[in-house]
């Protein structure tokens, strides 16, 4: 019973980490399009600004937002089943 809940603790982890790191990239990909042509240049200046965190924060406020739309969403979802089902 334990390592089932641990075992699904696990996956809602990496699941949402992932969801994280993709909407990293992406926001990367459109603020700054120079990644896919010269990604060393890129990285040398954020190396040269010592500006390390910004992305991380900016990824992080878009991410909670995705995360509670999509927990609202689940939400209502699980609202309208319930009656639903009632009928």
């Amino acid at each position: 019973m334990m390592m089932k809940m641990i075992n699904k603790f696990k996956h809602a982890i990496k699941k949402e980490l992932l969801y994280y790191f993709l909407t990293l990239l992406v926001l990367a990909l459109i603020m700054h399009i120079d990644l896919l042509s010269d990604p060393l240049s890129r990285l040398q200046m954020m190396q040269e600004k010592e500006n390390y965190t910004h992305p991380f924060l900016y990824s992080f406020v878009i991410y909670f937002i995705i995360l509670v739309l999509r927990k609202i969403i689940d939400f209502v979802a699980g609202i309208l089943e319930k009656k639903k089902k009632k009928q």
